[in-house]
């Protein structure tokens, strides 16, 4: 998604030239262009130099979000085990000039150093993304690359079709389990807490 511009007094002065358009190189995009951007209640990400626009969420994503991050405040910031952050909320991975949005990201107290004013600045220890139609491809391949490559620790997919949570904790050997009942929340090895995915996913 972009879009190049030309005025018209460039028109004017400029000579015509012969461009051969398919292989003309575009400007890659970064975080700090997406926060140029004007707020239109879409959410913009830049991944790998390429912008994503992730349109307003529906009900049943704001319900899920909602109550997923009621679970996370009672298991990880209510005992001080870090804080939870939700959308619309930034992460930038400076390194490569990259930067999201997700649903929901914890960062664990030992790493607080990362959380700026802007937004995360640095990988999270939990990212949380919720998919949606116009989504679920992104999150569950260009994403999932991503949080992996920045050394995210953990990462769910939340899928409100099948009424689960796709798990990958990432490592050496990454690994992915699926829980659609009772999920135990983990920091590393240590089980934390338990949430009750029925209850996130009923229908009201």
């Amino acid at each position: 998604m972009r879009v190049r511009a030309i005025m018209g007094s460039d028109l004017e002065t400029t000579p015509a030239r012969s461009y051969d358009v398919p292989t003309m190189p575009l400007p890659s995009i970064t975080w700090q262009d997406v926060q140029q951007m004007p707020d239109d209640g879409n959410r913009y990400e830049a991944i790998e130099g390429d912008l994503y626009m992730t349109p307003a969420p529906t009900t049943l994503h704001q319900r899920v979000s909602k109550r997923l991050q009621y679970a996370l405040d009672r298991i990880l910031e209510r005992p001080g085990l870090g804080e939870v952050f939700v959308a619309p909320y930034g992460v930038e991975f400076p390194a490569t000039g990259e930067g999201v949005q997700p649903d929901i990201v914890f960062v664990s107290r030992e790493r607080c150093e990362i959380i700026a004013e802007a937004g995360i600045v640095g990988a999270p220890d939990l990212v949380v993304e919720i998919l949606s139609p116009s989504t679920a491809g992104r999150d569950r391949t260009i994403k999932l690359r991503l949080y992996e490559r920045h050394g995210v620790r953990e990462y769910w997919i939340v899928d409100t079709e099948e009424n689960a949570i796709d798990v990958w904790r990432f490592g050496e050997e990454p690994e992915c389990e699926r829980f659609s009942a009772t999920f135990p929340v983990r920091i590393g090895t240590e089980q934390v807490g338990v949430i009750n995915l029925r209850a996130v996913f009923a229908p009201s």
